[in-house]
């Protein structure tokens, strides 16, 4: 019966099949960072004997790279030419794409060097940790480059599901399967009220591509306009959760605590990046001309992330807790920036998520190594008496606390400077006053712990003291990297603030 039917229809009367033209140049650093997680897959799968030490993390670091470099030639084709669509316009190549990249792709590198020894000393070596990372990564990427909402979504769900076996990764441990079932399923939710603020916002224009929204509400009046306001709520909530924005926040500190440290690390960076690179790039780019109905929701969204990350960062006894509220209050930051609904915003918000990346993945390359075999020692009398053991180590430790409570010489003070700014130009001035108290405010528990890796207690001789701790060399170039970024570009952020820029311009 249907090949009768088929039989009566001539070839002429079919459409034609028309094929999108893919420029692959164009999506080169993801196909890189995709590719190469596949072969080193595929690689593993084949070889009969185990490699070498430390060779997994090694090939990641030289995939990373090389999809940066890739990334730097775009720049430097869109700096001369000016930004160009791909993949049937459903891809964005501009300033703002290449930023986050190299924002994704530090934060693999640095993860990687942190994950060597720790996957060994905890007897998870192999390929598929660094292998979902890069998969991880890729979605991220697609996500600054999208230029669809689809796309969009893809993007978000790749980076998701790799994050969600991340954070289960050690499996022997109760609490990381318990931070990733918890990942899953609060994520699924909001992967289902994104996908239903992406259906609100095709019924309401009538295309899921960025550029084709934006024109329709530049040049139609919508007398009532609910169903596109309740898709952009619904598109706030997803990616709300993702950046690990008040009231979308519960996850977090469960989560944080429960997955291996260097996934909380790569998490609080990578994760925050791509979801904040929706959020720009949907709110500021697509739907700037109505930044009056999103900007108060932005504003109350901003408000109780940062009074919320850095009051309840306080009660903590958990160092991996207490980290995880003051991301979520460092997200609160970047939603300034947002809120601010300028290019200086913006362009704070970018410089903000660069330099947390190499602040927070310090922070956990320490906290992984006093974590010691099991993962579990992250209790905040751990950290007493740092000093004595590895003055190194607490000084490191140190200028990334300081950097992230925001004084002089550090990049976190400029990151923090950047964004308030924005918020007083843009006439919020009660947002910059309360950013700056939640300043304050976190200035005490990150003290907390500076105070604590300087004393010990009365009556403990050396021979008390707890055992030094071996830094591996992967570890320790991955701290010399991130202390001396955060160092330097605090005393000279004018390069990377120009590259923000320079990005926003493009966006």
């Amino acid at each position: 019966m249907i090949g009768h039917l088929l039989a009566q229809v001539a070839p002429s009367d079919l459409p034609p099949l028309v094929l999108p033209k893919v420029a692959y140049s164009a999506i080169l650093p993801e196909i890189i960072v995709v590719v190469g997680a596949l072969l080193v897959l595929a690689g593993s799968s084949l070889a009969r004997r185990k490699g070498p030490a430390g060779i997994w993390a090694l090939l990641t670091v030289l995939i990373s790279m090389l999809a940066g470099a890739s990334s730097y030639r775009l720049w430097t084709r869109i700096t001369d030419h000016g930004p160009f669509h791909a993949v049937a316009d459903a891809v964005v190549v501009d300033g703002f794409s290449i930023f986050i990249f190299f924002v994704i792709l530090t934060a693999v590198i640095l993860a990687a060097l942190v994950a060597d020894p720790y996957l060994r000393r905890e007897n998870l070596d192999g390929p598929e940790f660094y292998v979902l990372m890069m998969l991880c990564a890729s979605g991220g990427m697609l996500m600054a480059a999208a230029n669809d909402l689809i796309v969009l979504f893809l993007g978000l769900e790749i980076l998701s599901i790799s994050l969600y076996v991340l954070a289960g990764f050690h499996s022997r441990r109760a609490e990381s399967r318990e931070a990733a079932m918890k990942y899953f399923v609060l994520g699924a939710f909001s992967s289902a009220l994104f996908l239903y603020g992406v259906a609100l916002v095709y019924g309401a224009t009538g295309s899921t591509q960025l550029p084709e929204i934006a024109a329709f509400v530049a040049n139609n009046v919508v007398v009532n306009n609910g169903v596109l306001l309740a898709g952009l709520v619904l598109l706030l909530v997803g990616l709300g959760f993702k950046v690990a924005a008040v009231p979308f926040h519960t996850w977090t500190p469960d989560v944080y605590q429960g997955a291996p440290s260097p996934v909380t690390g790569f998490m609080a960076a990578a994760a925050k990046a791509a979801g904040f690179a929706g959020l720009l790039r949907v709110f500021f780019s697509t739907f700037t001309l109505l930044r009056l109905d999103w900007q108060p929701l932005v504003w109350v969204l901003a408000v109780l992330t940062l009074v919320v990350g850095s009051v309840l960062a306080l009660v903590q006894t958990d160092i991996k807790r207490m980290l995880a509220y003051s991301s979520i209050s460092h997200a609160g930051y970047v939603l300034i920036g947002l809120q601010a609904g300028s290019s200086n915003g913006v362009a704070g918000s970018l410089f903000y998520l660069f330099t947390y990346t190499f602040m927070v993945l310090g922070s956990f390359a320490i906290i992984t190594l006093i974590g010691r075999k099991g993962d579990g020692n992250h209790d905040l009398d751990a950290y007493r008496g740092l000093s004595t053991r590895r003055p190194a180590l607490a000084l490191a430790f140190t200028v990334f606390l300081l950097a992230q409570t925001g004084v002089p010489f550090t990049t976190g003070l400029w990151a923090k400077f950047y964004v308030i700014s924005a918020a007083v130009e843009a006439h919020s001035y009660a947002l910059a006053l309360i950013a700056m108290l939640a300043a304050v405010v976190s200035a005490f528990f990150y003290l907390r712990v500076v105070v604590l890796m300087y004393t010990r207690d009365e009556g403990e001789s050396d021979a008390q003291a707890l055992p030094r701790i071996r830094v591996p060399v992967t570890v320790g170039a991955a701290l010399v990297v991130t202390v001396g970024f955060t160092i330097l570009v605090g005393i000279l952020p004018s390069s990377l603030m120009t590259f923000a820029r320079h990005a926003t311009l493009f966006l």
